[in-house]
């Protein structure tokens, strides 16, 4: 019998501009978000991921201090406190990426990780920060995270997260396939004309070369007062073929909802052996800083 999981993601517009008040913008992208996590649960999901840092815009599109407000602590939050909520009533686990304060002036890129019974199972830290080309001031509020590469057993699978630039590092994704996992998740907010043409290359890429699923989320839609460009939504999750499932549209709220055949895992690996071929012995270098 197929181990079959359901998986949705979920891609939404800010409802509200970034120069309205922080607190109305945070309150309306929950209440928007919510009544897509019921839409998710309503398909069947049993394991859900939301955009990065969700329940506010793209904010590193500038650099000013008053987006540390949008800081919680992880898991005593407020919000993860409520996707609690929301996992144990649907039965369903969660990845809930937000702005986490470890301590006062100390801030991360964070996914918490919840199972289906609302049961908090840990978190993950984004590692890579971009501070690189106008409009991705990554470095202004995020350190590098400092966790590792965590896979979280949920009730269904076995579930990695890699967040955002992340994806570019093929290192990080290694180590979620050897730490064991079947699912990553990868939120994201990138925009077109940046990186559109890498984007269902590098994370179906992931997914051979480690035999996994990938689901990875794109913002949608403008930001204003910001001009960094369109992020161009489609959602998708990848199985460890590379194949494209199902991919959301480019412009709109979506709920992506797929079915995982985790048996295809098990599948892909007895033909493709990467992992027993692997020569670790040999990749010292790869560790070391770079003499460029």
């Amino acid at each position: 019998m197929s181990r079959i999981v359901r998986s949705a993601l979920i891609q939404s517009i800010a409802p509200l501009p970034g120069d309205a008040p922080l607190e109305k913008q945070k309150s309306a992208m929950i209440e928007k978000v919510v009544g897509q996590i019921h839409q998710a649960a309503a398909k069947g999901a049993q394991i859900c991921c939301l955009q990065e840092i969700f329940y506010g815009p793209y904010f590193p599109a500038e650099q000013t201090i008053k987006w540390y407000g949008l800081t919680e602590r992880v898991p005593d939050g407020p919000t993860v406190k409520l996707m609690q909520g929301l996992a144990k009533q649907h039965n369903m686990a969660m990845v809930v990426p937000v702005y986490e304060q470890e301590m006062t002036g100390v801030f991360y890129n964070t996914a918490a990780v919840i199972d289906n019974d609302g049961t908090y199972l840990g978190k993950y830290r984004k590692t890579h920060i971009p501070h690189c080309l106008p409009g991705f001031w990554e470095k202004f509020y995020f350190k590098p995270g400092n966790l590792g590469f965590p896979v979280f057993q949920t009730r269904h699978a076995k579930v990695g997260v890699y967040i955002c630039y992340d994806r570019h590092f093929p290192e990080g994704a290694r180590l979620l396939g050897m730490n064991g996992a079947e699912i990553v998740y990868i939120p994201s907010a990138t925009v077109a004309g940046h990186s559109e043409y890498l984007w269902k290359l590098e994370q179906p890429a992931h997914a051979v070369a480690n035999g996994y699923f990938v689901g990875t989320i794109n913002r949608v839609g403008t930001e204003k007062p910001w001009s960094i460009g369109e992020f161009y939504g489609q959602s998708y999750h990848c199985d460890p073929r590379g194949k494209i499932i199902d991919i959301a549209s480019r412009d709109k709220d979506e709920v992506v909802v797929s079915d995982l055949d985790l048996d295809v895992i098990d599948q892909v690996r007895a033909q493709w052996q990467f992992y027993r071929d692997r020569e670790p012995s040999m990749y010292g270098p790869i560790a070391q800083p770079s003499a460029l």
